[in-house]
């Protein structure tokens, strides 16, 4: 299963996220929940940087299925969106697929 925690501070904006796991939905290289999930991650964070000026950390790890993603400072309207885009597509992924392969909690920071 894949854990997502998503990030938001006390006014409920998301600054950040993270990923554990693998869904389990497919063997290893037809998992289509796994790749989705990592298009959708990747792209997030390579669109953070291309069309924003905001920084942030992150991290990846393919064994284990792990994805970390933090802003460092102002969040712009345009990474809200982003991050907003990111978390809809997570949710429908898990509403289409069932939470044993998807698990998305917020957590605030």
């Amino acid at each position: 299963m894949i854990q997502v925690t998503v990030f938001e501070d006390s006014l409920h904006r998301y600054c950040g996220i993270e990923l554990d796991g693998h869904a389990g939905y497919a063997e290893e290289g037809e998992d289509i929940v796994c790749a989705a999930v990592s298009a959708l991650v990747l792209n997030m964070a390579g669109s953070v940087e291309t069309f924003t000026e905001d920084g942030f950390s992150g991290d990846v790890a393919e064994e284990g299925g792990r994805f970390s993603f933090r802003f460092t400072g102002e969040i712009s309207k345009e990474s809200q969106l982003l991050m907003k885009s990111l978390v809809f597509g997570l949710t429908n992924i898990r509403d289409e697929y069932g939470e044993q392969y998807i698990h998305i909690r917020l957590e605030e920071v």
